[in-house]
């Protein structure tokens, strides 16, 4: 009262402009305070609110009001734009656009904010947002938690309220010389999978904080929701899970084409601790690289050293079949990768696959290298944020003249291949060596927006591999040869001599390139 009066109402779009009695000077600031009631009126048909219930409540900063104009509220399909005389609208501004930069991809009001919160809950449950418990107490038959972040962190925040048990246990930061605490707190029951989901936070957090920087907080903590949503997500040292695809998950090991998913998940949202909460990108096309696609090379690197590089092969081809089904909806356009317009079949699927090939092809400590000098370089940075151009640009330093067109591949094209294995033999000689022939038809494409393909030229290096026969587990084995030659447009006739006795041959074996047919790079061996 005094400081602002109310200029415009709009009950229909939910928009109110006030005017303020005294301009607000750079770097001034000034209390606002809000009385928010959420609630369900009734019984709706669909759609009922889920994120407010009687034990796992779930809610984020979207619930809080928001400063300032919101494009993302914006009409988006163009046929209902055009409906109403308007011209389609571009998912996200151009990846150069300076006063686009101006914010980060995740927020448009604020950009890295002090953080404190009270919250209060049931008396038999457990209130969590991030940063680190300052006081807890009761009152009046409710429970109080005060939490205040150390640092400054991005407007990006969460509460969850549940009747939790705790799971504790520590990880020991060899580089930085500490002992960080964490807590996973999950439903009484739901104890399946808290051995995978901790042993893949600790693998994270050694991985990124010794190939990247050090990991900025003093905790972690991973906190279970109810499966009405399906995903988990990363906020400041606090990442809430859902039930359904890490607590109440069943893997089987022993079943060679199971995932160990819980594992993967806790490790890509870990992950994200460096990828969007230290490097965030603009406003712009190509931020959601930096984010989604980083955070699922760390986890594939965390996977690869887990369980060997030769199980890989199962990872990525969910990756490309998630890429491939992806761009076969697109309902705009579809952009090279550099130019990601937060479309997930493109920073998850196709992402993963292309960050996973450059460290094959690269190296991976070399392409490590270039990550954490680009960390060095833009970690918690301010206004204008970094971009993909930015990005690449660290990648294409670090590559050889050799590799430049491979970037620009992956990156700045839509590139496609269609590779496969005709035919293979093998014969055993007189050493007691085997000889192996066998031929790989390969052709390659560019791509545009709307799907249209033409031929490309290709004399590119492309992985062959050679494997025994399976174990009786029938789980993935080493290659007995794994090596990569240049391959051009149409038949090519590959010879190699192994020292034990072969079963199949496979082109690009683990699926680093993306090929439109998957099933047909890999050919059992006549006799």
């Amino acid at each position: 009262p005094g400081t602002a009066t109310l200029a415009l109402n709009d009950t229909v779009a939910g928009l109110r402009l006030y005017r303020l009695t005294r301009p607000l000077a750079p770097g001034d600031s000034l209390p606002l305070t809000m009385t928010i009631d959420y609630r369900e009126l009734g019984f709706p048909n669909s759609d009922s609110n889920t994120d407010i219930v009687d034990n796992g409540s779930f809610i984020s900063s979207g619930y809080l009001p928001s400063l300032g104009y919101r494009e993302e509220a914006e009409l988006r399909s163009d046929q209902e734009r055009k409906s109403y005389g308007l011209k389609p609208r571009p998912r996200m501004a151009n990846v150069n656009d300076l006063k686009a930069r101006q914010n980060t991809y995740i927020s448009s009001d604020a950009d890295w904010i002090r953080f404190r919160t009270t919250i209060s809950t049931e008396a038999d449950q457990t209130a969590i947002a991030p940063g680190y418990l300052q006081k807890e107490w009761t009152k009046d038959g409710r429970r109080y938690f005060s939490y205040l972040m150390d640092r400054p962190m991005l407007n990006f925040y969460t509460f969850l309220s549940a009747r939790y048990l705790e799971k504790k246990d520590n990880w020991v930061d060899t580089v930085g010389h500490r002992t960080v605490p964490i807590t996973i707190y999950y439903q009484p029951g739901h104890t399946y999978d808290l051995a995978r989901m901790m042993a893949g936070a600790k693998a994270a957090l050694s991985y990124c904080s010794r190939n990247f920087s050090p990991y900025q907080h003093q905790q972690v903590r991973i906190l279970e929701f109810p499966k009405y949503q399906s995903f988990a997500q990363s906020f400041a040292n606090t990442i809430p899970f859902s039930e359904s695809i890490g607590f109440i998950a069943k893997v089987d090991l022993k079943d060679p084409e199971d995932i160990d998913y819980p594992f993967y998940v806790t490790a890509h949202e870990v992950a994200h601790q460096w990828w969007a909460h230290q490097v965030i990108g603009g406003n712009v096309q190509g931020s959601t690289l930096m984010a989604e696609s980083l955070a699922e090379y760390s986890a594939l690197m965390v996977m690869k050293h887990a369980f060997g590089y030769y199980t890989m092969q199962k990872f990525l081809n969910l990756d490309q079949r998630r890429y491939l089904g992806g761009r076969a909806v697109e309902s705009k356009k579809e952009v090279p990768l550099a130019l990601v317009e937060n479309q997930q079949y493109i920073h998850y699927g196709k992402g993963s696959v292309v960050m996973y090939a450059l460290q094959d092809y690269l190296g991976e400590q070399k392409l490590n290298a270039a990550l954490r000098d680009y960390v060095k370089a833009v970690a918690f940075q301010g206004p204008p944020y970094t971009n993909s151009t930015e990005f690449v640009g660290y990648l294409r330093r670090a590559a050889p003249d050799s590799l430049q067109q491979l970037i620009t591949d992956n990156f700045d094209r839509i590139t496609l291949y269609e590779n496969r294995v005709t035919d293979a033999t093998s014969q055993q000689l007189p050493d007691g060596r085997y000889q192996v022939n066998f031929t790989v038809k390969s052709e390659k494409f560019y791509a545009d927006s709307t799907g249209n393909q033409r031929p490309a030229p290709e004399r590119d290096y492309l992985p062959v591999a050679i494997f025994p026969a399976p174990d009786k587990d029938k789980k993935p084995a080493p290659p007995l040869l794994l090596v990569k030659r240049r391959l051009v447009t149409g038949e090519n006739k590959l010879q190699f001599v192994v020292s034990r006795k072969p079963a199949s041959v496979a082109v690009d074996p683990y699926h680093e390139l993306v090929d439109r047919t998957l099933d047909d790079n890999t050919k059992d061996i006549k006799r």
